[in-house]
């Protein structure tokens, strides 16, 4: 421990916070986001929303005139009640992980001795069972997209890679033309952690494909996105982004009446919802969506389990209003 710092620690509370610049608290956030970034491969939106929560845990710091390596967990118990109220049990949830991932961020750089959030716990959250399409519904998404169009195409292989493969909407965004092998029915796919993976890719899909790449093959694409599969149609054609593919899939559920609220991330549900309900393995299905854990995959258990109640009250013969 150097002499500055020894310094800071030996003054009282109330003038811990005036001897430490805040240019140096501005170092210790980018230092911690370096790590997030080289060490565990995290993607910049995900950093940002870590940015967001480090930033409360600042400014609970500054108005408790004490600085983040000193926060005992008292005080950590103090700023997880203070949370109640202001944000959902979810949100609050990923704020404290955020906390418990800095505390270890500075374990790890031996800042601290003990990590004083290893004991906060997270506020319990009920199981969250998001939409799912049927393919009836997908199908008719699909019959809204108007073919003659410049994008039509591409907009119907977008809806076919998003379901068939069950991919996230950056991996999407990211799909490079060098990471498809159509011929062996398999993709490449980088996701969460820059962690590689192989999916298969259905035939309708890669059909859906082919006939995009005959439109696609005729744009003036920019020269630095000429390996990126969706392109769009603007003047100066580039890789398509996130906010896009989320307004091209509401406007094709609001167009087909779907009554649901539906994004990209529906799509990968119902790829697994489907899968599952099929007779795929739990861990065929993790591999396929690229979860670390297991416990991310069964939540698809619920939804079939849902699913199930609601046909068993709608088909069985007890339950018919006659």
């Amino acid at each position: 421990m150097n002499e500055k710092k020894e310094k800071i620690l030996s003054e009282s509370p109330d003038k811990k916070l005036n001897s430490l610049s805040l240019s140096e608290l501005e170092s210790l956030k980018q230092n911690y986001f370096s790590y997030l970034k080289l060490e565990k491969s995290y993607s910049s939106n995900t950093i940002d929303a870590y940015r967001r929560d480090l930033n409360r845990l600042f400014t609970f710091c500054l108005n408790n005139d004490t600085m983040p390596q000193d926060l005992i967990p008292p005080q950590l118990h103090a700023y997880s009640e203070s949370l109640h109220g202001l944000v959902d049990s979810r949100s609050q949830a990923r704020i404290l992980s955020g906390m418990r991932s800095f505390f270890k961020f500075m374990l790890l750089e031996k800042m601290i001795d003990t990590n004083p959030a290893s004991y906060i716990d997270s506020p319990k959250i009920g199981v969250h069972l998001p939409d799912v399409l049927t393919v009836e519904e997908i199908d008719r998404m699909e019959s809204c997209i108007d073919l003659s169009k410049k994008e039509g195409h591409r907009n119907l292989a977008i809806i076919e890679v998003l379901y068939g493969c069950g991919l996230r909407v950056s991996e999407l965004c990211n799909l490079k033309l060098s990471d498809l092998y159509l011929e062996e029915g398999f993709i490449k796919v980088f996701g969460k952690g820059s962690k590689e993976r192989l999916v298969p890719i259905s035939p309708r899909a890669v059909e859906c494909l082919n006939h995009y790449f005959i439109d696609r093959n005729t744009w003036a694409i920019l020269p630095d996105y000429t390996d990126y599969v969706f392109i769009t149609v603007r003047r100066h054609p580039k890789n398509i982004g996130r906010i896009m593919v989320f307004h091209l899939i509401k406007e094709l559920a609001d167009k087909a009446g779907l009554q649901k609220d539906v994004s990209p991330h529906t799509l990968r549900h119902s790829f697994a919802t489907h899968l599952l309900a099929g007779g795929a393995s739990l861990r065929a299905i993790q591999a396929m969506l690229g979860h670390e854990s297991i416990e991310t995959t069964e939540i698809y258990t619920h939804i079939d389990k849902h699913r199930l109640r609601e046909e068993i009250l709608m088909h069985h013969p007890r339950n018919i209003k006659k």
